[in-house]
């Protein structure tokens, strides 16, 4: 994954991007949730289906370092 992922301040503002590309992970998670197959994401944007993995595995460790704090 971390071959694949890319946070650079200059490149969209400092998202995580997919390297060599200006493709943020986010656009991959949200087609994904909008019903796009990977086929469709490989195709429109021109990357392979280890950088669609890869920006899933970035999503969730994302999720898993959040933490938590109940209000009272």
């Amino acid at each position: 994954m971390n071959d694949r992922i890319v946070v650079d301040p200059n490149v969209q503002h400092g998202k995580p991007v997919i390297r060599g590309t200006r493709l943020p992970i986010t656009r991959i998670i949200d087609g994904l949730a909008s019903g796009m197959t990977n086929e469709d994401i490989m195709r429109e944007y021109e990357i392979t289906e280890e950088d669609i993995k890869a920006a899933l595995l970035y999503a969730g460790e994302l999720i898993e370092k959040e933490e938590y704090h109940p209000l009272p």
